[in-house]
């Protein structure tokens, strides 16, 4: 793949850096309040394990397909693209790939809004001319850390995420000292109005656990990353573990960080907390120190995501370029083995989104929860394709897997991908269809570079499902513009 074999030698530690960094951005830090507005103790314990369970099929997908199909590199579309073809693996790369961008600039906003606590106001929003003009500095500045080696840039997020583990540490550990059981366990489902701690009647469990689910949600978006980055991986040995390790650690980090609060101060209090919840929380526990203490975590976190996201920037169009699902630029690369072109476009990509933000803010938003849901349907594809081979009988007997556990596997994680998806939003995929429309420009430019004397562009099945995409984006389109939606 590169002349700097350097580049390859990824390890359990530095893949599982990098699946953490990738879940945990500043979000974590405001799940207190996220859980409790609409949800009590009970719905929220509840929430995680179903969370915990369908998030443990998605997982065991990657890690399952990671050790079945190793030849498979970058296989967050690559699945897709053997399950159902070149143009459903184009896709799910062109989507995860506008996914990421999108995502990265939501981080800058997210570190300027941070920043704005230590300097008010000149950051107020993180939307600001000082915000964009800030946001816009670390964009490049992450593009030539990430240009001197991709390795380098993992070697630097270990350290990262070491720094941003040690807040959450710290927080479980105080709520641990101070938790009360009686404060955890006064109305514990929601059902009661108790006004001296302002408590208000939730409603059913039902609707309770629902009001979570898209926190949950959002919360393991990255579970991928080892897989995304597989292609420099030791081994895919190393990918299935870092995958496992970064499920795990995430999800009881999750669960304790949204749980113990509420064995300190009442849902109603909760769910009343200024972002990011999680400081306001510790001041709480240990004093005003525990504020500034978790907003530097906050800083720490998202500056690690970000710098995970944008190697995540340069290696879906990189892997995609090698083998034609992308136009052949793309595979271009430094002395340093990384996607140079890739990583150029994609901080481009991001500037030009961090100026959007600037002048359309309330566009950004609604391109944010549409570009969001755009990941999603790269996990199912991942599901289905397991599901696919496993039916088939395809799963290697010496690997160590059994055929009927990959077909479990495959079969509740695309019942899981499947509710995600439903839960996400399915306005929001319906209006994403118009950036998959557009990618349909590129894809045709790959193939053009890459099938044979005869072969056409599109298979009939291609071919329909193309037109069918672009006739999805135009009444998606007509009915953005005649306001008939809102999103």
């Amino acid at each position: 793949m590169s002349s700097s074999t350097e580049t390859k030698k990824l390890g359990v530690l530095s893949l599982a850096g990098l699946v953490i960094s990738a879940m945990i951005g500043g979000g974590i830090y405001n799940l207190p309040q996220n859980m409790a507005q609409g949800a009590s103790a009970g719905a929220v314990g509840i929430a995680w394990i179903i969370t915990g369970i369908g998030m443990y099929f998605l997982t065991n997908t990657f890690r399952v397909l990671s050790t079945v199909r190793p030849d498979a590199k970058s296989g967050i579309y690559m699945y897709a693209r053997l399950g159902f073809g070149k143009l459903t693996g184009f896709l799910m790369a062109w989507g995860y790939w506008l996914s990421s961008i999108f995502a990265n600039v939501g981080y800058a906003i997210l570190l300027m809004d941070s920043l704005n606590y230590f300097f008010p106001p000149h950051f107020k929003g993180g939307n600001n001319l000082p915000s964009v003009i800030g946001g816009s500095i670390l964009i490049w500045l992450m593009y030539f850390m990430i240009m001197a080696g991709v390795k380098q840039a993992a070697s630097i997020n270990i350290i990262g995420t070491i720094a941003k583990l040690v807040p959450i540490a710290v927080f479980i550990i105080a709520s641990l000292f101070v938790f009360k059981f009686s404060m955890f366990d006064t109305n514990f489902w929601g059902h009661e109005t108790i006004k001296a701690i302002h408590d208000t009647n939730l409603g059913g469990i039902g609707g309770q656990i629902k009001s979570t689910m898209l926190v949950t949600l959002w919360s393991f978006i990255g579970i991928e990353g080892a897989v995304v980055i597989s292609d420099r991986a030791e081994s895919q040995k190393a990918v299935s573990k870092a995958t496992l390790i970064g499920f795990l650690l995430c999800w009881l980090s999750y669960t304790a960080i949204s749980m113990l609060p509420f064995g300190l101060l009442s849902q109603g209090e909760l769910a009343v907390l200024a972002p990011p919840s999680a400081a306001a929380v510790l001041a709480d526990i240990v004093g005003e120190w525990g504020e500034w203490f978790m907003n530097i975590g906050v800083i720490i976190a998202l500056l690690s995501s970000w710098l995970v996201w944008t190697v995540f920037l340069a290696e879906v169009p990189f892997a995609c370029a090698k083998d034609g699902t992308f136009p052949k630029i793309f595979a271009k690369e430094n002395k340093n083995g990384t996607p140079s072109f890739a990583l150029l476009v994609s901080s481009i990509a991001m500037q030009l989104t961090m100026v959007l933000v600037y002048f359309a803010n309330n566009a950004w938003n609604a391109m944010l929860s549409i570009t969001g849901v755009m990941i999603l349907p790269a996990y199912m594809a991942s599901t289905l394709y397991l599901w696919q081979i496993s039916k088939r009988g395809d799963i290697p007997k010496d690997v160590g897997i059994k055929t009927k556990t990959a077909l479990i596997t495959g079969v509740l994680g695309s019942i899981y991908g499947a509710w995600l998806i439903y839960a996400a939003g399915l306005k929001y995929l319906v209006m994403a269809s118009i950036l998959f429309a557009i990618g349909i420009l590129v894809f045709c430019k790959a193939r053009e570079e890459n099938k044979g004397e005869n072969e056409p562009i599109f298979t009939e099945k291609e071919k329909m499902a193309a037109i069918a995409l672009v006739i999805i984006a135009i009444i998606a389109l007509y009915l953005l513009i005649t306001k008939k939606v809102t999103i």
